[in-house]
């Protein structure tokens, strides 16, 4: 696996760099943001990690643009810590969203879970109609969700949001996104009032299963992910 690291603190990038080697990862280094764009052209790497205060232009426009020609799953490591800055790069196109100061062991944890999901996109297999996922399973052609072999009842919004988070399983999916996404109408406070209700009941049937706790993630103040058991 190759992986492009985009930051241009020296002794953080160093830090990454012999975090990937220990772990037997290849990588590029880039230090300011149009580097980036062209190792990501030309290098097509498999992951980026993209810190968001570069000396040339910012990385929410690095991942705007890698996102003209590319699905390569992004994850920001920033200092910026604010729900508004994370909301915004994740919107632009990143995956995921690591806060510095971190440590490694996330960090290995955070490109495990991204590899993982990515081994289950690329897949050469044709689409298949079920979604399993340690104890849930979805059939998309019958639209019936089950736990441990137990159909689990589900209104068509619970079902929507379900299947939404499982398509994109692994990554971070703000409010405005999944908003759009089932609503189709512009993001307000009723809409998002809306949105926690229903999240909050489907967690609770999911959540009847010991083995499914903790399966739907919640990120305060940004959105939600169904991690990929």
């Amino acid at each position: 696996m190759n992986i492009l690291i985009v930051e241009d603190d020296r002794s953080v990038a160093n830090l990454i760099a012999a975090t990937l080697r220990s772990s037997d990862y290849h990588y590029q280094i880039a230090q300011n943001g149009k580097e980036a764009i062209l190792q990501a052209a030309s290098h097509a790497p498999d992951i980026i990690l993209l810190d968001l205060g570069l000396p040339d232009i910012d990385g929410v426009e690095v991942i705007e643009s890698v996102r003209g020609f590319s699905q390569a799953p992004i994850i920001v490591i920033s200092a910026r810590s604010e729900d508004s800055d994370k909301i915004t790069a994740l919107d632009a196109g990143a995956d995921d969203y690591l806060t510095k100061p971190f440590s490694v062991e996330e960090l290995l944890a955070r490109l495990r879970s991204t590899a993982r999901r990515l081994q289950y996109v690329s897949s050469d297999e044709p689409a298949s109609p079920l979604f399993v996922n340690g104890v849930l399973q979805i059939d998309r052609d019958a639209q019936e969700v089950t736990l441990n072999g137990e159909i689990i009842h589900l209104t068509p919004v619970e079902y929507r949001l379900l299947t939404l988070l499982a398509q994109h399983a692994g990554k971070v999916l703000t409010h405005s996104y999944l908003m759009k996404e089932i609503w189709h109408c512009v993001p307000d406070e009723s809409v998002k009032a809306n949105l926690r209700v229903n999240m909050a009941s489907l967690r609770r049937k999911i959540e009847k299963s010991p083995d499914a706790r903790g399966m739907i993630q919640t990120h305060v103040g940004i959105g939600y992910r169904l991690l990929k058991y």
